[in-house]
């Protein structure tokens, strides 16, 4: 019988940034798949010290819920900036663009919410100075 739970060590899953060239920067891992969640996103993100994502993304349905687990950095959320720190959680609605930058620390982070199946967006080069 197939247990009505999943158990996974969010480091074991794949590092998508690799693929997409973005080894440099950061460190993403989409767990939903191999925690075999059907209508729940879960994230890890570990932003390399002083890196920046190069690109901004939002989603038009789903609300997503970040929490900083290690580290220190900033989050553009639209056309505000707010520093964030551990333990900060920050929720964002639908259609807010946002992206991230690491303090000199790093910044390590979960994301949470809502699966919606070609929701997103991203644009490359969003939070530029």
């Amino acid at each position: 019988m197939t247990p009505p739970y999943t158990l996974k060590q969010l480091t074991d899953v794949e590092d998508s940034a690799v693929k997409f060239g973005l080894g440099e920067v950061q460190e993403a891992r989409f767990c939903r798949g191999d925690l075999e969640a059907e209508d729940t996103g879960v994230s890890l993100y570990m932003l390399k010290p002083d890196k920046r994502q190069p690109f901004g993304h939002k989603h038009d349905e789903a609300e997503e819920v970040y929490v900083v687990m290690a580290g220190s950095g900033r989050m553009k959320l639209d056309d505000e900036i707010l520093d964030i720190a551990k333990l900060d959680a920050v929720r964002v609605a639908p259609g807010v663009m946002r992206s991230f930058e690491a303090g000199s620390d790093g910044l390590q982070m979960l994301a949470f919410g809502p699966h919606h199946e070609g929701d997103g967006e991203l644009i490359q080069g969003w939070w530029a100075d």
